[in-house]
C-alpha cells in the first residue's frame, strides 16, 4: 500500500526499506483533480494549505465535470491511470475533488490495493445513522439537476425521503466561478449566496438535522453555513481528515 517499511527499531534509531519506484515519502492522501479553471482558495480540497498534512495531487488530463458525467470510456481510463500513479508515489488512500466521482468509485477501488473514497456523498449513510429515523440530511450541491436518485443509491442511501437537496446552479457568482469557470472567484459574494441557499433549505424543512456539502468548492463556506443553520456540517474536508486520522494514530499521553 505504498507504506515505508520499518525494518528494525533500536531505541530511537530506525532502519527503513525503500519501495521500488517511489522517490518521495510521507503522504497519506492522494487527490484526483478535475481539469478546471477555478481559483482553489483555502478550505477547498484543491488548496494544499487546507490541510495540516502533506497531500499528493494528480490532475485528470482534459477531464472536466461535464465530461466526467458523460461516462465516456476515456474518463475511467484516465482515472485509473492517475489513481495508480498516486499509489505508486506513496498515497495510502485515494479521494477526488467532486462528489460526482462516485460513479467511478467501484471501478477504481477494484483496480487499486488501497482504500478509495472518491465522493463526499459516501458520508451519507454514516450521517443518517447519527439521526433519528424521522430526521433528514440536507445536501447542498453545485448542480441539483445532476444529483440523481441513482447517484444517491450508489452512496448507500435507500430512503430518499430522508434526503433534501438544494443546488447552486441558479446563483450568479458561484455559477460563474465554479460552473462556468470564468477564472475569477469572489469568496464573499459566494458565501452570501451559499448562506441564502442554506437558509432556504432549512426553513423549508424543519426535519433537517445535518447538512452535507457535496461539492469540494464549498468547505470554505462551511463555517458560515453552520452559523446560519446551527447544524452539524459535513463536507469533503471532514471526510478526508477522518480517513487520514485512521492512518496516523497518535500515542496518547496524560494522567488519571
Amino acid at each position: 500500500m505504498g507504506m515505508l517499511k520499518v525494518m528494525r527499531n533500536e531505541g530511537d534509531a530506525m532502519i527503513y526499506q525503500a519501495n521500488n519506484g517511489q522517490v518521495f515519502y510521507g503522504h497519506t492522501i492522494g487527490i484526483l483533480m478535475l481539469d478546471t479553471f477555478v481559483p482553489m482558495i483555502p478550505g477547498d480540497v484543491g488548496n494544499a494549505t487546507s490541510f495540516s498534512y502533506p497531500i499528493l495531487y494528480r490532475t485528470l488530463h482534459k477531464i472536466t465535470a461535464n465530461k466526467m458525467m458523460s461516462k465516456e470510456p476515456e474518463v475511467l481510463q484516465e482515472i485509473l491511470l492517475r489513481g495508480k500513479e498516486l499509489v505508486r508515489d506513496g498515497a495510502k488512500t485515494i479521494t477526488g475533488d467532486c462528489g460526482f466521482f462516485l460513479y467511478y468509485q467501484k471501478e477504481l477501488r477494484r483496480a487499486l490495493n488501497v482504500p478509495v473514497f472518491l465522493s463526499s456523498l459516501i458520508q451519507l449513510p454514516f450521517i443518517l445513522h447519527l439521526l433519528s429515523r424521522d430526521e433528514k440530511v440536507g445536501i447542498i450541491t453545485a448542480d441539483s439537476t445532476m444529483l440523481t436518485d441513482a447517484l444517491l443509491y450508489e452512496s448507500g442511501v435507500t430512503d430518499m425521503n430522508r434526503i433534501k437537496i438544494k443546488g447552486l446552479e441558479n446563483t450568479d457568482h458561484f455559477y460563474q466561478a465554479c460552473i462556468a469557470e470564468t477564472g475569477t472567484l469572489d469568496s464573499m459574494l459566494i458565501e452570501q449566496e451559499v448562506v441564502a441557499v442554506t437558509k432556504d433549505l432549512v426553513q423549508r424543512d424543519k426535519g433537517i438535522k445535518a447538512i452535507l456539502l457535496e461539492c469540494s468548492f464549498l468547505p470554505p463556506y462551511a463555517k458560515a453555513i453552520q452559523k446560519v443553520s446551527q447544524l452539524p456540517v459535513f463536507d469533503y474536508k471532514t471526510m478526508i481528515d477522518y480517513v487520514h486520522s485512521t492512518f496516523v494514530k497518535p500515542r496518547y499521553q496524560g494522567y488519571l
